[in-house]
């Protein structure tokens, strides 16, 4: 059976509100539809730890607010782009 996936949210970048880790939902707050929408997340290795504050890269979106996330690559960070 093919199931359609939503790509809409995969490779946003987005801040941590609520810390993300094994056995919690956390929070991150995402651009959505011309705004910025708060998210359940959860670690998408299922072993990474996500302090407030940080940025994380979303790697799979899973409607309606659900988001699975990983560490932004280095290239992504906003101190390495000068």
């Amino acid at each position: 059976m093919h199931r359609d996936v939503d790509r809409s949210l995969t490779g946003r970048v987005g801040r941590v509100t609520g810390r993300i880790a094994p056995g919690t939902i956390g929070e991150v707050m995402l651009p959505f539809r011309g705004g910025t929408s708060a998210f359940h997340a959860h670690p998408f290795d299922k072993t990474s730890v996500f302090a407030v504050g940080e940025e994380v890269l979303v790697i799979y979106y899973e409607p309606p607010q659900t988001v699975y996330v990983d560490e932004l690559p280095e290239v992504l960070r906003k101190d390495a782009r000068g």
